[in-house]
Parts: structure tokens; sequence; C-alpha cells
């Protein structure tokens, strides 16, 4: 994404993308993280592999006795982890939500409780970790053979987003870029074709984003759309279809017009390509890590770098 071309190249899921991340997250102290309900052999691996790294500092909430006996069971050292004890996952959702909004925590890990418990707690009044931004998910993906990361959003959240809220999707995507130093992301905002046509929605707000974008409602990037998947990512197919865009080619961030484009194309990516796919949830006044039992090891430290350099960044105002 930014110009340095130690990362705009790519070998692979463990190439120099993804170590161009993790040094740039090691560069700054590992950040405090809440790992809720970390009761499983990857759930709890995850954060400590990254504790390894010196990418976090994981406070593990959930029974304490039931992590050690996991811990000794999967061979795991859990020096310089902090255990919080909490009876079940809801109650350990909820300490998450407080320790991060008490300031104690910088981010938090989704551990092997459901997604929606955790999420629960983030969202509901009371955390004090909501904001005037709609929630969103945004991928961080490293694609093999592709010369950028790139962000795609959303692909786990917000179902069929409306016009508002995909104002604050790409808000929220923009503020990610900028965090992993891109100044002026590129933003395309995806649909089938690329001309606006009134019987597909996804278009007409495509080109309302863009009008947004110039009248200052969205800030800091390049909208353009709609753009369809090929001449977003390939300029030489949208020179041939004679589209004049300063993203086409070159986008940093790529919106997907719902939760099912956006979800097939990343899962498209990662298990045709073998891309990594870091994830996180966006809007909050911390970075929210979601991590799946299907995530490997580099989408999982991935995962950690991004919420690392997101947590220095200024949360979106409450």
């Amino acid at each position: 994404m930014a110009d340095d071309p130690t990362s705009t190249s790519l070998a692979g899921t463990d190439g120099a993308h993804l170590a161009s991340l993790l040094s740039r997250a090691r560069a700054l102290p590992p950040a405090a993280t809440a790992v809720a309900w970390p009761l499983s052999a990857d759930a709890l691996a995850g954060p400590v592999d990254a504790a390894a790294q010196g990418l976090i500092e994981p406070w593990l909430v959930g029974p304490g006795k039931d992590i050690r006996l996991l811990a000794e069971r999967e061979s795991l050292d859990l020096h310089g982890c902090r255990l919080i004890d909490a009876p079940d996952p809801v109650q350990a959702a909820m300490h998450c939500a407080r320790l991060a909004r008490d300031g104690e925590v910088g981010a938090i890990m989704k551990g092997s409780l459901h997604t929606d418990e955790l999420m629960a707690a983030v969202v509901a009044r009371e955390s004090g970790l909501r904001t005037t931004r709609r929630i969103s998910h945004a991928f961080v993906m490293g694609v093999p053979g592709h010369p950028r990361l790139f962000i795609i959003t959303d692909a786990a959240v917000n179902i069929a987003p409306d016009l508002d809220a995909k104002r604050d999707i790409v808000q929220n995507a923009i503020d990610l870029a900028h965090a992993l130093d891109v100044a002026m992301p590129k933003v395309a905002l995806l649909a089938a074709v690329e001309t606006v046509n009134p019987k597909m929605p996804a278009t007409l707000d495509a080109a309302a984003l863009c009008k947004m974008a110039d009248r200052g409602q969205i800030a800091g990037g390049v909208l353009d759309g709609p753009l369809a998947f090929d001449n977003a990512l390939s300029a030489e197919s949208a020179r041939i279809k004679g589209i004049v865009s300063p993203v086409a080619g070159a986008p940093d961030i790529l919106v997907a017009p719902d939760i099912e484009a956006g979800n097939m194309m990343y899962k498209e990516l990662v298990f045709f390509t073998g891309a990594f796919a870091a994830g996180l949830v966006l809007g909050a006044r911390v970075p929210v890590i979601l991590t799946s039992r299907a995530d490997g090891r580099s989408s999982r430290l991935a995962s950690c770098a991004v919420a690392r350099l997101a947590a220095t960044a200024p949360p979106p105002s409450p």
C-alpha cells in the first residue's frame, strides 16, 4: 500500500507484505489486548503466538484454571499473559469491554465464544465503546502475486448497508488505511458494472458516495465508482473499457455492495490464492480482532499486527 518497495512485493502468505506488517507493529510497544474466552487450542494459541512475536500483551479473560490446564495440554507458555477470571462467555465479553472502556487495554480479541456474544458487549450502550460511527468490518488482504496490500469491506458485519451505513463503512476503512501509513487511500466502490444504472442500487450508492466525498462528507481518501472488480484491479481492463479513473488499477480499499459480495470475494482470495486476511471490527473506541477457527497462523499474526497499528490512531468521536 505504501510506496516503500519492501511493502509492495509479495512472495506468499509469509512473504514481504506480512513481514512488513509485523516489522512495523513490532516497532511499537505491544498493545494490552483483552482476549475474551480463550478456551480452545486455536483461541489460546493465537494470542500466545502474537505475544511471543512482540505484538500484543494478552489479558486472558475466562476461567483461569481451565485456561492454565489448556495451556499445559497444548504446551503453550503463558509467560507474559495476564489471567482474569470470568465464569462464562457473556461475562468475559462484558469484562473485556469494560477494560477497553477504562483504557486498560487498547484492543479486544475474540476467543472461542460466539461472535455475537462478543459484539453484543462491544455495542451495548453501557459498555461505553460506541461512537457516532456505525460498526463495520475490514479485511487487510495480502494476496500472493498481487503488488499491493488492500482492504476489503464490509464482508462480516453489515448485511445490506444503506447509503448512510456505506458512508461510515468507507470512512472507517480510510481511517484504517491511514493507520497503515497510506496518506491518501484510493477507494474503489464495487458493483457488477462500471456505469450508473437506476435498476442497480449499488451503482447509485457508489455515485452518491463519490459526490459525498466531493462535498467533504467523506474525508481522507480518493473515491471512484461504480467500478466492476476487473477494472478496479486492472489498469489495462479500465483502459480497454475507456475508463479514466484515479483509482482503477491501484486501489487500497475495495468496498463491496453487500455482505454476500464482500464475504465471497475475500474467501475466494483466501482459498484459491493462499492470501492472508487480517480481520478487524472498526468504528468502536478500540479495534476488535475477530479470528476464525479456519484462520491460519499468518492471518492471526497479521490481524494482531494490524490491530496494533490501528490502536495508535485516534478513535472516531464518541
